[in-house]
């Protein structure tokens, strides 16, 4: 079934622009076997929207549908269909990486007979063998950010949020959470994509929904947008996009 989200918006209060919009009349859905990539700047409302779809923020209107579940009826049960991560890793610093992918595989009740079997496998699929026994205060950004996708993926869910998963990360480790991401794909899982480099979700996304300012603008497969806007590559595509909706608006 995969993700639907329709109508959904997120007002904020702010002491100094009062009530504004982080997410205004959202709507996209994703199912599985498919990467949706969510592409916005900073402060677009990429996070935001994620952390809706992830039970982590309420929405003020809208609804949203993980693998069935209302996201707002039964985060239990929406909770127990993902897996997340963000550039922002929140990982136990005291705590080695095994341990931490302990405690969450536990919590999401993973078969305890198989657990171990588990991280050894995730381990050595994200080269993390060097470092699973250290603790995460230790840990560089790159391999901290291997221990949160390894977190999301513990378990085995059948849809992942990754928020831009990449962020900060090296050339080499960058490849290697993409190759992972399409490796999900072909396994059937539903992956929703979030990122500000426009390369990235070229080469990742099966379709792309183009976000600024907290609306989504433009939403389709690369090729849909290339028509769309006349302009072959991502980058002009967003431009295109972006500045002719602010240029509507003025």
């Amino acid at each position: 079934m995969g993700i639907e989200v329709n109508g959904l918006s997120r007002i904020f209060h702010d002491a100094k622009r009062g009530e504004f919009y982080a997410v205004n009349n959202v709507s996209f859905s994703c199912k599985p076997g498919e990467v949706f990539g969510l592409l916005g700047p900073n402060g677009a409302g990429k996070t935001t929207t994620l952390q809706m779809i992830s039970t982590l923020v309420k929405p003020t209107a809208g609804s949203i549908k993980v693998n069935g579940y209302d996201s707002v009826k039964d985060p239990l049960a929406v909770r127990k269909q993902i897996g997340f991560t963000s550039s922002d890793t929140g990982l136990y610093e005291r705590l080695t990486a095994r341990e931490i992918l302990t405690y969450f595989g536990r919590l999401h009740k993973f078969p305890e007979s198989e657990l171990a079997g588990r991280i050894d496998a995730l381990a050595q699929k994200l080269n993390m063998t060097d470092f699973i026994d250290t603790r995460s205060h230790k840990l560089s950004t790159g391999m901290k950010q291997k221990v949160s996708l390894a977190r999301a993926m513990v378990h085995d869910p059948p849809i992942l949020i990754l928020d831009e998963p990449t962020s900060g990360l090296d050339v080499i480790t960058s490849q290697t959470v993409h190759e992972i991401v399409q490796e999900l794909r072909n396994q059937g899982k539903c992956i929703v994509f979030s990122t500000h480099i426009m390369n990235e979700a070229e080469k990742l996304c099966d379709r792309i929904g183009i976000i600024y300012d907290g609306i989504l603008h433009a939403i389709g497969p690369l090729e849909e947008l290339q028509g769309l806007t006349g302009q072959k590559n991502l980058e002009e595509i967003f431009l295109n996009v972006v500045q002719g909706k602010a240029s509507a608006e003025r």
